[in-house]
């Protein structure tokens, strides 16, 4: 009886190795073990690479929140820590949006509520201007600039 050794399946999985190595520079693209090897490393560092892709993201929100906190006079703990006791539920992600596209729209949905219910120590004063207005709680966002929630 012959041999049987699966000739197509054999052919197919090495098509797919070689289809995934396509584009490398030499015999990385076209030859079976050396893309064999070069698949397998790309496929590691791109498992690898989208762990660290959270990671790097989360590390840019926070900086960012951070540059907007400080603006107003606090720290990215003190920030976190007055919208985590406010029970707000925005994500880092959405307040770096905030942050970066319309800073003083997040400094009024989070730190005037803050400001409000006694958690802000003293308001600050930038060139004459008090940050937080008297009537913190009638302050509306305009909906067409910054589409967030009303307060």
């Amino acid at each position: 009886m012959p041999r049987s050794v699966n000739a197509v399946a054999s052919r197919a999985r090495r098509k797919k190795v070689l289809k995934l190595a396509k584009g490398n520079f030499g015999s990385r693209g076209n030859v079976w073990t050396v893309a064999k090897n070069t698949v397998e490393k790309g496929l590691t560092y791109a498992y690898r690479d989208r762990k660290n892709k959270k990671r790097q993201f989360r590390s840019l929100w926070i900086q960012r929140i951070n540059a907007a906190a400080r603006s107003h006079g606090m720290t990215y703990s003190e920030f976190m820590g007055k919208v985590n006791a406010k029970g707000i539920q925005l994500n880092r992600k959405v307040l770096a949006d905030l942050a970066m596209n319309c800073a003083t729209e997040l400094a009024f949905l989070v730190l005037a509520r803050a400001k409000a219910q006694g958690l802000c120590r003293t308001p600050l004063l930038r060139s004459g201007v008090l940050v937080f207005p008297v009537p913190v709680i009638s302050f509306t966002v305009p909906t067409s600039e910054c589409p967030i929630p009303p307060v």
